[in-house]
């Protein structure tokens, strides 16, 4: 198990960042964190009322490193990775491959941010980043122009990643046994069997897996290993939130064909 490991932000893709911010920052009443471009991609990051964030990514400069443009022209906008920071990288990846994972696109040649991953394939499902921070410099362009003001009067909270497995094991062997997440509750209901894992920071994943084979889980995982599902905010008036319908339990859903690829299920602070 990688020791000194907290799960940091979940990254979501599209073509445009203008086109994710009314959501994570208006509708969700996300914090500007920072930004910035570099070869290959733009990112910036939100922040929620428990600390989680919530880092979006457009193309930029494509022709020194196209791998978000080929993730994009493959998938369509969507989830693309969650992130983990560890204290050490170098023992994080020897214990990674004595696990039987293989990291790809290893980056160790700057001192404030050194960067390996576990391809989805491996995850499974979902690019799980691992990177060692110096601390200072990650963050240092100030929000777009016409970044949103917040339509809430408190920022959201980002309860947890529900990722979609194929096999409930294979995704513990992963999240709880290497990555260090510690299991909290664990359940089954008429979709899925389920487990909760925390880590030390607001990082939740919920794996699920389908009791069906024919259910909707099933369906959405499709002939993968996994797929990430949906991520779950309490917010202060979910009927609220742009393109959300009613779900049972006093819950909404805003589906992924509304959201460029992400599925939000909401709950009212009042009904968490």
């Amino acid at each position: 198990m990688l020791d000194r490991i907290d799960l940091d932000h979940v990254a979501v893709a599209a073509e445009d960042q203008h086109d994710l911010w009314p959501r994570y920052a208006g509708d969700l009443g996300g914090v500007y964190v920072g930004g910035g471009g570099i070869g290959g991609f733009w990112s910036g990051q939100v922040e929620y009322a428990n600390g989680m964030k919530v880092e979006v990514l457009e193309p930029f400069q494509v022709e020194v490193n196209d791998f978000l443009r080929r993730f994009l022209d493959r998938n369509g906008p969507g989830p693309h990775h969650v992130t983990y920071k560890v204290a050490d990288i170098m023992a994080a990846l020897e214990l990674v491959e004595k696990a039987g994972y293989r990291p790809v696109s290893v980056n160790l040649s700057d001192p404030q941010w050194k960067e390996a991953f576990i391809h989805p394939k491996d995850a499974p499902g979902i690019v799980v980043q691992l990177a060692q921070s110096g601390g200072d410099g990650e963050w240092m362009s100030p929000p777009p122009e016409d970044f949103p003001a917040p339509r809430t009067a408190a920022p959201s909270t980002l309860v947890h990643v529900a990722q979609a497995v194929a096999s409930l094991d294979v995704g513990l062997s992963l999240f709880r046994d290497l990555l260090g997440g510690q299991e909290t509750a664990r359940g089954e209901d008429e979709g899925a069997r389920w487990a909760d894992l925390a880590w030390p920071g607001p990082g939740r994943i919920r794996l699920l897996q389908p009791t069906s084979p024919s259910g909707p889980l099933a369906a959405w995982i499709g002939d993968r290993k996994g797929r990430l599902h949906h991520l779950r905010f309490t917010v202060e008036d979910a009927a609220a939130i742009g393109d959300a319908t009613p779900l049972a339990d006093g819950m909404f859903e805003v589906v992924p064909e509304r959201n460029l690829g992400v599925r939000l299920v909401l709950a009212d602070v009042s009904n968490p």
